[in-house]
């Protein structure tokens, strides 16, 4: 059973509006451009595909996509956008799409692989997504840097986010690596919604030693999706590891 948190319905139907700027095209379209260009001709796995921010403009590239939720609500919003994209609906640790072997690129992104919140069970995605890539097949893992080093003693949480509509920060169990991430949203009718999100946190490093586990190795990471280079104050980082060619 997996230890991630369930995307109700209700959350489902408000995702794609409350995460509008994911959408903007200085966003979206640097992602987008840098996986079509690793998955070649594809085809490619998303695992948490989610509503299909990326995986959808992907498929619109001509591209063969398939992906992975463990949200029945979540992908029944992507079906209302692209029917013809493939969803297997379980856990990235351990749902099979395709036969074995089949996929150039496999990718996590928006955090996502934060979801997954015991070490046992990031380990599993990394061997899944190795299991699911062809010889010379790439993994992509966006995902962001713990901001624990922005904690003064005695302070308790971290804030990512404070604008007019939204107030977030994130609470740490630096013992566990588990952290929850709270949202403050201010609706126009003048109401406030608060909602939690729970994850495990983990160093590039951890994921490194993950991935060798798998069978990978390090190709490349980078800050962002432009590639700005990842230094000890980037905030987040994209990474890519690549499984051996045959031979």
């Amino acid at each position: 059973m997996t230890s991630s948190d369930l995307w109700d319905r209700d959350t489902a139907e408000r995702y794609d509006d409350a995460c509008a700027d994911m959408y903007a095209p200085d966003v979206l379209d640097p992602a987008v451009d840098t996986l079509a260009d690793l998955a070649g001709d594809g085809p490619v796995l998303e695992l948490a595909i989610g509503t299909g921010r990326v995986a959808v403009p992907l498929a619109e590239r001509g591209l063969e996509v398939h992906g992975i939720e463990l949200s029945a609500p979540m992908a029944e919003v992507l079906h209302r956008k692209r029917p013809d994209l493939p969803v297997t609906v379980g856990d990235m640790a351990t749902a099979t799409a395709g036969p074995p072997g089949a996929f150039s690129l496999v990718l996590v992104v928006f955090n996502s692989l934060g979801n997954v919140r015991t070490q046992d069970e990031q380990v599993a995605t990394f061997a899944n997504a190795a299991r699911h890539l062809a010889p010379g097949g790439r993994f992509v893992v966006e995902l962001w840097v713990p901001g624990i080093r922005r904690f003064p003693p005695g302070q308790a949480a971290v804030p990512f986010d404070v604008s007019p509509a939204h107030v977030g920060f994130d609470t740490y169990d630096m013992a566990t690596q588990q952290g929850t991430s709270h949202h403050y949203t201010h609706s126009p009718d003048g109401t406030v919604r608060h909602g939690t999100s729970n994850f495990r946190y983990a160093w590039p490093a951890e994921l490194d030693l993950m991935a060798r586990l798998a069978g990978m190795s390090l190709e490349r990471r980078t800050a962002d999706w432009r590639g700005a280079p990842f230094t000890g104050d980037s905030d987040g980082h994209v990474s890519v590891w690549r499984r051996p060619t045959a031979g």
